[in-house]
């Protein structure tokens, strides 16, 4: 079964972080495999939430483009390096390719042979040599076993074609001759008697007991076969291992971790048609051809809590998106075929995750519960948010029943956790939930900070304008806001960039406007300031 990832936005908060989880809960119970994934470092609030339940954080997803594992490329293709280029040769025939990875007998990879190194080897290569094994003779003749006291075979060709009085006078026969040989007695015992490394015999020769015998005395290997001299001359280079011709091979490669787009861009320059794929141990995995490049398979994910491009993991627009389950305005994703949306007019991704729980009648575990309950607390600010709606409240009632907890009592420790910000620079501050939003070709940076002490902010006026700036340039924003919102004063203060000043002014509806000047009531970034904003840059 292939893996879904579930997972938020690129800034993950309780909310987005508790859905990811609740919603793969909801899937697995239905025999879905979905895992729940974060796409960077959780905040204070959520790490209390997590910690309070006993829930694991969610391993992290750095992107989810398209990886050479992801393409339908010749999964163990490959030969051994001590196997007959014969071997070899029918094993590309069989798998119709060009090339094939050779590796050793860890298969950890040696080098690639093409069907044009083959060629050449047969025209160019060294035609008297042979460097193989016993049995791959056996198998290139399709021979019989006579006799066998090596199996390494490395020696001298030396093919019979005089009668046998006229051999010997003309040869001197070595213990590294390969002697092929047909129904003569004399020269089968004379090689023999000189110790040769191998007896062909040709033609299906018999051979007496007596030279058997002796052969055996003397530990020299034979082999019988029905070709003759001329067709085993001819065949049993083909016996040779096929390491015997990687002196030539190239060393290009791919890991199956490598992206798409950087084999193409590879391809591409280094023009071949075959390349093997290795894991981190350097193991052949198998071979990817360039037409193999059609057959993908994308990455299957479903976003939770948004369903901007921005706003998601890196490489969204080479996944497969399967389904999206959010309660803000619908942005500029698409995708090639229909999918499942669930989209809704409420103060948080739980609420809605809540009621498919209920229209599919999966019963609530207690700790889900509980983080399902702190999402929508989070996201509502315990419902004093104008996002809030009947669906968030109700379902918050059950989730308090179901995990036990005491929805004051919680919310209290919760925000004053999330709210503490010690030990953070003020660009983590202002990082910590931002938004990043494309309006009418507007790049718009929108960050909210939740607090219950906005004057430890306030206080640093000048620094956070600076850095709002300086973040602005680094980052190519067009426009850059940051939300403060007080939850004892019941509103947000707002601090922007330089340039941003008649935007705001306009957006607002402000005759005189100065950094951090204070909203009363305005809690919900995405239902009070965005579509304001947006609002004011479509006109």
């Amino acid at each position: 079964m292939k893996e879904i990832y579930v997972f938020g936005h690129k800034k993950p908060d309780t909310d987005s972080v508790t859905s990811a989880i609740s919603f793969s809960n909801l899937q697995s119970k239905a025999g879905i495999k979905c895992t729940p994934m974060i796409l960077d470092n959780i905040n204070k609030e959520t790490e209390f939430v997590l910690n309070y339940f006993n829930i694991p954080v969610p391993k992290f997803l750095d992107n989810v483009k398209i990886q050479i594992k992801n393409i339908n490329y010749k999964k163990d293709c490959f030969v051994f390096e001590t196997d007959s280029i014969k071997k070899m040769y029918d094993y590309m025939c069989d798998k119709n390719i060009t090339g094939v990875p050779v590796v050793d007998k860890n298969k950890n990879l040696k080098g690639l042979v093409t069907s044009k190194m083959i060629v050449n080897s047969l025209i160019n290569g060294e035609f008297t040599k042979l460097s193989t094994n016993y049995e791959n003779i056996i198998d290139v003749l399709n021979g019989e076993k006579i006799l066998k006291f090596d199996d390494e075979i490395n020696g001298e060709l030396t093919p019979y074609s005089f009668d046998s009085y006229t051999f010997l006078d003309n040869l001197t026969l070595r213990k590294d001759t390969i002697l092929i040989v047909g129904n003569r007695a004399n020269l089968i015992k004379s090689a023999i008697e000189s110790k040769v490394k191998l007896i062909i015999l040709v033609e299906n020769t018999d051979i007496s007991d007596e030279l058997v015998n002796f052969a055996m005395e003397n530990k020299v290997n034979i082999i019988k076969t029905n070709l003759d001299t001329f067709n085993v001359t001819r065949m049993i280079i083909n016996a040779n291992y096929v390491k015997n011709i990687l002196s030539n091979s190239r060393n290009s490669y791919f890991n199956e971790n490598d992206y798409y787009d950087d084999f193409k861009e590879q391809c591409s320059k280094l023009g071949y048609n075959n390349y093997p794929v290795i894991d981190n141990k350097g193991k052949c995995l198998g071979l990817i051809r360039i037409t193999d490049i059609k057959n993908i398979n994308k990455k299957q994910v479903i976003l939770v809590d948004h369903n901007e491009m921005d706003q998601s993991v890196d490489g969204i627009e080479e996944a497969e998106i399967i389904g999206i389950i959010d309660h803000h305005k619908i942005g500029n994703l698409s995708t090639n075929m229909p999918i499942d949306l669930r989209n809704m007019i409420v103060g948080s991704t739980n609420t809605i995750i809540y009621l498919m729980y209920k229209e599919r009648n999966v019963e609530i575990d207690k700790s889900i519960a509980g983080i399902m309950l702190a999402g929508i607390l989070s996201d509502t600010l315990k419902f004093t948010s104008p996002t809030t709606t009947e669906y968030d409240r109700k379902a918050a009632i059950d989730l308090s029943n179901i995990s036990g907890i005491n929805i004051d009592e919680f919310s209290f420790e919760m925000f004053k956790v999330g709210t503490n910000l010690s030990g953070k620079t003020l660009e983590q501050i202002i990082d910590n939930d931002m938004k990043v939003f494309d309006i009418s070709d507007k790049k718009i940076s929108i960050s909210q900070v939740i607090t219950l002490n906005s004057k430890e902010i306030l206080d640093k006026k000048e620094e956070y304008i600076n850095k709002i700036n300086e973040i602005k340039k680094n980052r190519s924003y067009d426009y850059m806001i940051l939300c403060i919102t007080d939850l004892l004063d019941n509103g947000s203060y707002i601090l922007f960039d330089d340039k941003s000043t008649t935007l705001i002014k306009n957006a607002f509806d402000l005759e005189e406007i100065k950094e951090g000047f204070f909203i009363k009531g305005c809690l919900s970034r995405k239902k009070q300031i965005v579509p304001l904003i947006a609002s004011e840059l479509e006109n």
